[in-house]
């Protein structure tokens, strides 16, 4: 990874995780790719100072955030060509996951460049498996839109997508958004809520959106810090009618038997004959 073991002299770019709060999480394969790259690009070069100070790593950083990262891709990718080893860092967590770094390594990878991951932590992992929610299937949604009218249709299109979803929420917006999630989804619906995980004041809630709205209202200081907020996704009716299937039998219903048409479309879907039809029959008499 040094630059004398670097002898077709194309470098390597390093995506680092760094802790997102316990600085012992840090890898030590983390702390020596920090140590012996030739170049660091962090999100704040001040933030990412404090923690190789911590660690006694003498290194050389520059600024890579939201406002600069596509003009400094090109810059990247020409250091790496030149032979120099560049780690990218965020302030915590694993970089591009709701921070910089998507055009770095976009172009790095479509110039065939050599990107290599350094794993670590992440909040929205770190938060899912201390949720008890779902974790076979799940999704990250970043953080939540600013204005409520399309917050409230954020919530209902991750509770629609019937998996578990994960999203950040900022301190100042928090309870707004708490608020649009009980108008869009109801009082009762059940939420997980995780803030500073891994520092001293970590905390996870989970009961219904009603009952968190009270719990922040009542402990103020619970709105600040990192936030990660957590949603179940919507349980599956067991006689639920797959779009496709009730397309097929609107299209065979009129030319021939109900009984029939379900058999074909049950056939085709891998349903249940029995069920089906009685799931037709039940809508039609709703």
């Amino acid at each position: 990874m040094t630059k004398a073991q670097n002898t077709d002299k194309i470098g390597t770019l390093y995506v680092v995780a760094t802790p997102i709060g316990n600085l012992a999480d840090i890898s030590e394969r983390a702390l020596t790719t920090l140590a012996e790259v030739d170049l660091i690009a962090a999100e704040d070069t001040r933030h990412t100072g404090k923690l190789l100070s911590h660690f006694n790593i003498k290194a050389k950083t520059f600024a890579l955030h939201d406002h600069n990262e596509k003009q400094k891709a090109q810059q990247i990718l020409d250091w790496l060509n030149e032979g120099l080893n560049i780690a990218l860092v965020s302030d915590a967590g694993t970089p591009l996951i709701s921070d910089p770094g998507y055009a770095v390594v976009n172009l790095c990878r479509n110039e065939g460049a050599d990107v290599t991951p350094v794993p670590g932590a992440c909040a929205a992992i770190t938060a899912l498996c201390c949720s008890g929610l779902p974790t076979d299937r799940f999704q990250f949604i970043g953080f939540t839109p600013a204005k409520s009218q399309a917050r409230q249709q954020f919530f209902v299109d991750a509770f629609e997508s019937g998996i578990t979803s994960i999203m950040y929420e900022s301190t100042h917006r928090i309870m707004a958004s708490l608020e649009d999630m009980q108008t869009a989804l109801g009082a009762e619906q059940h939420v997980v809520f995780a803030k500073e995980l891994t520092k001293t004041y970590e905390t996870f809630f989970s009961g219904s959106v009603g009952e968190l709205i009270e719990y922040l209202n009542n402990e103020p200081e619970k709105q600040r810090g990192e936030l990660v907020l957590m949603l179940p996704g919507k349980a599956k009716q067991q006689d639920e009618i797959p779009a496709d299937a009730r397309k097929m039998l609107s299209l065979l219903e009129p030319e021939m038997p109900l009984k029939k048409a379900c058999g074909v479309v049950a056939e085709y879907f891998g349903l249940k004959k029995n069920a089906l039809y009685k799931a037709v029959i039940a809508d039609k008499d709703d």
